[in-house]
């Protein structure tokens, strides 16, 4: 909660990946808020109060995730709004010849999303669906420690530098 507040205001797309990281820490958990309360909350060091909003927090995901039917797979509806969003700001963006940078930053991801996009089965619609998806999933490596190989390297610089342009537009938006 403390964190995905942070994130929230300062980095839409960490929001999001971590958001999905938290999807995927309760399906391990069973959605077992006691399990959770044990192995996540309780090592925050924060008062009580605090570790019981971090609980009602985890709670209503819970409930959220149960409410849509995203028990075994997929994302909260609220999450998948802000991608949504995301996807159709690049779409104004790459099609906006004032925004060279992104445009040149986007030509030059395009082929490794193009990639993510034919091997996701049809759950990422947008460039940047798939894109938050392949850096979800190279995330997910790292932290098992697996190492990338050169390709995968090159594409997550790549798409990393669209989805930080993209992440600064729409961050500086009213």
């Amino acid at each position: 909660m403390i964190i995905a507040q942070e994130k929230k205001q300062n980095n839409i797309a960490e929001y999001i990946l971590y958001m999905w990281q938290i999807e995927d820490l309760i399906r391990a958990s069973n959605f077992d808020l006691d399990v959770i309360d044990k192995n996540i909350i309780q090592e925050f060091d924060q008062p009580q109060e605090v570790k019981e909003e971090m609980r009602e927090w985890y709670k209503d995901l819970i409930r959220r995730m149960e409410a849509e039917g995203i028990k075994e797979k997929g994302h909260l509806q609220f999450l998948q709004h802000i991608v949504q969003e995301l996807d159709q700001l690049h779409e104004q963006l790459i099609h906006n010849t004032d925004e060279l940078e992104y445009i040149q930053a986007y030509n030059q991801a395009k082929e490794s999303i193009n990639d993510l996009k034919s091997k996701s089965q049809g759950t990422a619609t947008g460039d940047i669906e798939a894109a938050l998806q392949g850096l979800y999933g190279i995330l997910m490596l790292k932290l098992k420690e697996k190492t990338l190989n050169p390709a995968t390297q090159d594409a997550q610089n790549a798409i990393s530098k669209l989805v930080a342009l993209l992440n600064d537009k729409y961050m500086d938006k009213p």
